[in-house]
Formats: structure tokens, C-alpha cells, sequence
């Protein structure tokens, strides 16, 4: 490898939100770097999908219709879009990361919680989480890492602890690999474009033209493919009550859609509160309480799917919440249907 033998990039911050996970967080770190809007961009979008067959067992999951990249599923009204790399391994994992960092762009890559020793989970866990990665010493043997998830670390691990973390075949290996596991890291890498001179305007016609696009898009029909809109997540809720009820273990199923659910709806939550307050329209904020009330029901169901598997919820238990949840989002999509005609 050619190049420097140390380098640190400047201007990469941490940003942190209690009800989203490591995509969001290193989706903010990039975001803010390229000079993007970092609200204004993860929380425009509010939705529901559910693929079952698209489902993989990653902390970062999010449902990415076929042909569509993680970062515009996250972000799909905005021009931003990523490529995973998958290099042949860890060798060739780090020259890539390495070049990227040289360029002067920090980069999101994939880590076993397992081998990263800043972790809770260290030497206990496995899991499929996400790190940001910015700088380098080879004389030292270390790597900058940001990981904006409590614990937040910004700091120095060793090249062979980065290496370890994402080489890793993330086994499930006990009771306590949970939900992220089974599913190879393959030092994965993502490559994230950004065009920021497209970006819409933080406007009234945008914010009411992206209330519109939400709004009708719980409303449209089914698709020929999984679950969407408010009809879908209906349909969804009701078939997984049903599969519990029957016997079948549906803990890492919903604990996963719940997780991408709920930091999407807390996302937007915030979106709203930001526009009320650079509109100076109160009643965008208060929409946005609404939407923030939806976002922890959907925090419940994600602590319920937790421990459906040790018979501490029931199915009926399980059918209450969800039928609580949907009749507050019912109220909630009325509310801004009402406000969208006073905008």
C-alpha cells in the first residue's frame, strides 16, 4: 500500500438520537461531512414497508425495495444513494477503507460488537452493527473510529481489533446472540453519494409537498410484494398476533421491523418539529407530537417482541398494542390530513 502512513480527517461529528440505531447515527456523521442536512434529510420520509423476504438479521436493517440502495431507502426524497463493497477479506477490506480515508472521505463499515473492545458487548455478544471510520496511524497500528451509539467512542482501536470486527462470521454461538447474528460481517464497506447542490429547499411548498407524499402513501393500496401503508401495516401486525398465537416464535421478526419502524417515525417526529419551528407554524410541531406519541408505540412493540420468546408477553397481550397503535395512528395521519388544508 502506497501513501501517507497516518492520516485524520477533520470535521467529522458525532450526532445521536435515543430511538434510532447505527445507520441513522453514521447515516448523520457522512451526511453532516458533505454539508448535508442531517434532519432534513433522514426525517422528511415517513412510511411503512415490510419485505419478509428482504428481512436480514443486521442492526442496520431497513427495508430496500429490489433496486433500491440502503441509503435511498433511508433518505428516498433526497439524491442520496450508497454501494455496499464487499472486498475478498480483511486484507483487501482494509487497502479499501484505507484509500477511501486517504481521499479524505470517512467511511461506514461493518463490525461484529463482539471484537470491538469499547463495547459492552466485547468478548460476549455477537452482533452486525455499523462504525464510521476517519483516520489512521499505520506506525501505531491504530484506526479512528466514531461510534455515535451509547457508549459513544470517538477514539483509537488497533488495526487488528478493526480487522477482527469485520472479518467476522458472526456466529450465534449462545442464548444471548440475539437479532443481529447469523449473518457474516464480509468486511463490508459502504460507498455513499451525495449530491448536495440537488437538494430541495427547506420550504413551505417542500414541507407541504412532503406531508402530501406521506400522507397518500399510507393511503395507497397494497402492493404485489410484502407490506406498505397503513393497510399494510395493519395486515402485517394482524398476521404476526396470528402466527403467535399459533406456536411460532416471531421475537427477531418484529423485533427487527419494529427497530426500522420506530427510528423512522421518530425521525419524521422531529422533522415535523423543525419545520413548525423555521415555518413558525405551530400547529407542524404539534403534528409532530403526534407523531413522536406513534414512534413509542412502536418502542413498545419493539420491547414486547423482546420477550415474546420468554413467555413474558402474551398474544392477547401482544393484539391490545397493536390495536392501540393503530387506532393513535389513525388519529395521527387524520391530523396531518386536516393540517395539509391549512398550509
Amino acid at each position: 500500500m502506497s501513501g501517507p502512513a497516518a492520516c485524520v480527517i477533520d470535521d467529522v461529528v458525532s450526532w445521536r438520537h435515543d430511538l434510532v440505531g447505527c445507520l441513522w447515527t453514521s447515516a448523520a456523521t457522512v451526511l453532516g461531512f458533505h454539508g448535508a442536512p442531517v434532519l432534513g434529510t433522514l426525517g422528511a420520509a415517513w412510511g411503512f414497508r415490510h419485505l419478509p423476504e428482504d428481512l436480514r438479521r443486521e442492526e442496520y436493517y431497513y427495508p430496500c425495495p429490489a433496486g433500491v440502495s440502503l441509503f435511498e431507502a433511508i433518505a428516498p426524497y433526497h439524491p442520496v444513494s450508497s454501494r455496499w463493497h464487499e472486498p475478498a477479506d480483511g486484507a483487501e477490506g482494509w487497502a479499501q477503507v484505507r484509500d477511501v480515508v486517504l481521499s479524505g472521505v470517512p467511511v461506514i463499515v461493518a463490525a461484529d460488537n463482539f471484537y470491538l473492545p469499547y463495547r459492552p458487548a466485547y468478548q460476549d455478544v455477537h452482533t452486525n452493527h455499523l462504525v464510521v471510520v476517519y483516520g489512521f496511524d499505520e506506525a501505531a497500528s491504530t484506526v479512528r473510529v466514531l461510534d455515535a451509539v451509547p457508549p459513544r467512542f470517538n477514539s483509537d482501536i488497533t488495526i487488528t481489533e478493526l480487522t477482527a470486527a469485520r472479518s467476522s462470521g458472526n456466529p450465534e454461538l449462545h442464548e444471548r446472540d440475539m437479532f443481529f447474528t447469523n449473518r457474516p460481517i464480509a468486511n463490508r464497506w459502504l460507498e455513499v453519494t451525495i449530491d448536495t447542490a440537488a437538494f430541495p429547499p427547506f420550504s413551505l411548498e417542500t414541507v407541504r409537498t412532503t406531508i402530501r407524499r406521506n400522507v397518500d402513501g399510507f393511503a395507497a393500496s397494497a402492493p404485489a410484494e410484502g407490506y406498505a401503508g397503513a393497510a399494510g401495516q395493519s395486515d402485517y401486525l394482524n398476521d404476526v398476533a396470528r402466527r403467535f398465537a399459533d406456536g411460532a416464535d416471531i421475537c427477531d421478526e418484529l423485533f427487527l421491523v419494529a427497530g426500522a419502524v420506530t427510528a423512522n417515525t421518530a425521525l419524521h417526529a422531529d422533522w415535523l418539529a423543525l419545520a413548525g419551528r423555521r415555518l413558525e407554524i405551530p400547529r407542524l410541531a404539534e403534528a409532530g407530537r403526534g407523531v413522536e406519541r406513534f414512534a413509542h408505540h412502536w418502542t413498545a412493540v419493539r420491547i414486547m417482541a423482546a420477550l415474546t420468546r420468554t413467555g413474558e408477553v402474551s398474544a392477547v397481550r401482544l393484539q391490545r398494542r397493536f390495536a392501540a397503535l393503530l387506532d393513535d395512528q389513525a388519529r395521527v395521519l387524520a391530523q396531518l390530513d386536516d393540517l395539509l388544508t391549512d398550509l
